[in-house]
């Protein structure tokens, strides 16, 4: 892993750089959020599981780019347990940061082109830890690279990303743990987007799409597939109804399209579980 992330020098100084500018963001969007849904899936668990989830979301721009930090608290009901016979619903906690350094802004010129914003780097980092009987997940990951930022209404940024990704699992039905384990270095095409539908309606359509390669051989020496996560979101502004400012309080409904979950084969041993097809009802307050 140490030369790994001596790989990431340039993501790390990204990250550095973002979080010092921190303290001068030109603007600043801040949401906790809720959704339920009762589909999900995880890989080797045929079963439909329940889960509640809470979010903490951070959005701000500053001089030459702009921060994007999200923690998810995930509640799983009994079909995916905390622990080998248990009757209690696993725990998880999903962290991901995003710096994207704008490059027309760092060298003072207008780099753009036909319905193109402007280019950026984007680094950052994604680590969660969950409390599931059968794999206790300990991912941790570092991401690089180029981004588009297209001119559309609202926004939608595209990156082509190298994923440094680990884990070091530990089941608790058979009581064996893996070191940390390096997976290839894999690429990930990342869109993520929010565009408003109607100038009278205040609808947008958000969310995010990411197709991630092979990442070689699983720490239990099976080999990985092509993954697919797009997650996609209709919101409503209700903000009006309520007295509150525009953009205060959002609600809508929500989907994910998840195939090969964590690049675990939906055709394989990981089963339905790998492939998940779940809709929800979110709801959000900005402050």
């Amino acid at each position: 892993m140490i030369q790994q992330f001596s790989k990431c020098t340039a993501a790390i100084a990204l990250l550095a750089a973002g979080m010092g500018a921190a303290h001068a963001a030109d603007w600043s969007d801040t949401s906790i959020s809720y959704r339920y849904g009762t589909q999900f899936a995880e890989p080797y668990n045929p079963v439909d599981i329940t889960k509640h989830i809470v979010n903490l979301s951070h959005a701000s721009g500053y001089k030459y780019g702009t921060n994007f930090f999200s923690a998810d608290m995930l509640f799983s009901d009994k079909n995916d347990p905390s622990a080998a016979g248990s009757k209690t619903g696993a725990h998880e906690v999903y962290v991901l940061y995003r710096h994207t350094l704008d490059l027309g802004k760092v060298s003072g010129q207008e780099l753009k082109g036909p319905g193109i914003r402007g280019y950026g780097l984007t680094a950052g980092f994604d680590m969660n830890t969950k409390t599931d009987a059968g794999y206790n997940s300990k991912k941790r990951m570092l991401v690089a690279g180029p981004t588009v930022m297209f001119d559309v209404p609202g926004f939608l940024n595209v990156s082509l990303l190298a994923l440094w990704e680990s884990n070091a699992p530990y089941s608790t039905f058979t009581h064996t743990g893996v070191n940390r384990y390096d997976y290839k270095v894999h690429p990930m095409l990342n869109a993520v987007w929010l565009i408003p539908l109607s100038n009278s309606v205040p609808l947008t359509f958000e969310g995010f799409a990411n197709f991630i390669g092979k990442k070689g051989n699983d720490e239990f020496g099976g080999k990985t597939a092509r993954e697919t996560n797009i997650d996609m979101q209709i919101m409503y502004d209700m903000s009006g109804a309520v007295g509150a400012g525009k953009n205060t309080f959002k609600v809508g409904v929500e989907y994910q399209y998840w195939k090969n979950k964590f690049g675990n084969n939906a055709n394989g041993f990981a089963g339905s579980g790998a492939f998940a097809k779940t809709p929800m009802i979110r709801a959000e307050y900005h402050f």
